[in-house]
């Protein structure tokens, strides 16, 4: 019979496995702060040109400013991943972040909230340097799982940042927002820094080897036939649902719904279909593999479209439409991420080439969808899509 001293010893879980056990759900809890940084400033535009005394639509190229920045920090920071210690890395940025949310609520005009917004959206890329530390470390018949779990996180970041960001703007003002959002990204960015292993980071030939991941995308896509399918499925994917989703607002809030600007950033809720979505898909992927999913993700978001040309005149319709597509996007993004990350030695570098390749997607059928919603209305977003 074991003592009691000793029988407690079997029954508690060492400190290693109890960090283990908490390690997936606190990256997915910070994908999602970090997330959120990118689309602050959007659902905030109105309050922040009341405070600023001018309009919204002179304070609106503020939200395309963020990405921008974090198109930037995709390029230079995420391929790092591959070439120096994560747990650094991920310090470094989250305070960067933090210190830019800090300027930004103190801003005293456009140009210095801009500013702010740039350097915070570009340093705020920690969620693309986590995804893949974590399916290095998945156990291969669970990778796809765990990788759903973060773009879980990631996408309730957006939502979050989206509908609870616009409420609490009108609440307590959009600078307090971002004081809030600077408080939860130091303290979640230094906890996951905390908790992240200890990695024995690569030569990186100084500072030019150290940003060479820039340099080695383009060949790594070529060399990777299968990298190379995940990005263009995906671009195809992003640009599809931005050219819906990013024309939604025109659609509702003009004829023949004319709600208001708030109800309609309601619709942003759709958005949580893509977290209940993406633990079903990464067990899909592990179960039935990336190429089935995909095309079940793509016939799934083939029937949206049109659900969406209906909606134009039947609320019930974008509903369904709306979940149907956010459910086909984070399928597809679980299948084609996994597929990334998984296909080549370079697993940072692949996965900045992959996520640019789908904000490449998204924001030229955007620019389509909003010339064609002027030249021929809904019907030519939905033709865009």
């Amino acid at each position: 019979m074991p003592s009691t001293t000793t029988a407690h010893r079997l029954r508690m879980p060492s400190p290693e496995t109890r960090t283990s056990r908490l390690f997936l759900p606190l990256i997915a809890l910070c994908s999602a702060v970090t997330a959120a940084n990118i689309y602050l400033a959007a659902p905030l535009l109105s309050v922040i040109a009341q405070d600023f005394g001018t309009t919204p639509s002179a304070v609106a190229w503020i939200a395309s400013v963020a990405q921008f920045g974090y198109a930037a920090g995709l390029l230079f920071f995420a391929p790092l991943g591959d070439r120096v210690s994560r747990r650094p890395l991920v310090a470094v940025l989250s305070l960067a972040t933090t210190a830019a949310l800090a300027v930004g609520a103190a801003a005293s005009g456009t140009s210095a909230l801009a500013a702010a917004v740039l350097v915070a959206s570009a340093a705020t890329v920690v969620p693309q340097l986590l995804v893949p530390l974590v399916a290095e470390r998945a156990p291969a018949e669970r990778r796809a799982r765990h990788v759903a779990a973060v773009i879980a996180g990631l996408f309730t970041g957006i939502v979050a940042a989206r509908v609870l960001g616009g409420l609490a703007g009108q609440a307590f003002g959009w600078r307090w927002v971002f004081v809030g959002a600077a408080v939860l990204t130091a303290v979640l960015g230094l906890l996951t820094a905390a908790v992240l292993p200890a990695e024995r980071p690569r030569r990186t030939g100084g500072l030019a080897g150290l940003f060479s991941g820039l340099t080695e995308m383009p060949g790594l896509v070529r060399r990777s036939p299968d990298l190379w399918r995940a990005c263009v499925r995906q671009a195809g994917m992003y640009g599809a649902w931005s050219a819906l989703w990013t024309s939604l607002a025109l659609l509702l809030t003009g004829q023949p719904y004319a709600l208001s600007t708030a109800t309609a950033g309601l619709f942003g809720l759709f958005g949580l279909a893509a977290s209940v979505v993406a633990p079903l898909a990464g067990g899909l992927v592990d179960r039935f593999g990336a190429a089935k999913v995909v095309r079940s993700a793509y016939l799934l978001a083939a029937l949206s479209v049109p659900l969406f040309w209906l909606g134009g005149h039947v609320m019930v319709a974008l509903f369904v439409a709306a979940v149907a597509v956010h459910a086909a996007l984070v399928a597809s993004h679980v299948a084609n991420q996994t597929l990334a990350l998984t296909t080549t030695t370079s697993p940072a570098t692949a996965n900045s080439a992959y996520v640019v390749a789908g904000f490449a997607g998204g924001a030229t059928a955007s620019a389509l969808a909003g010339f064609a919603f002027g030249q021929w209305g809904w019907g030519g977003v939905c033709a865009v899509a």
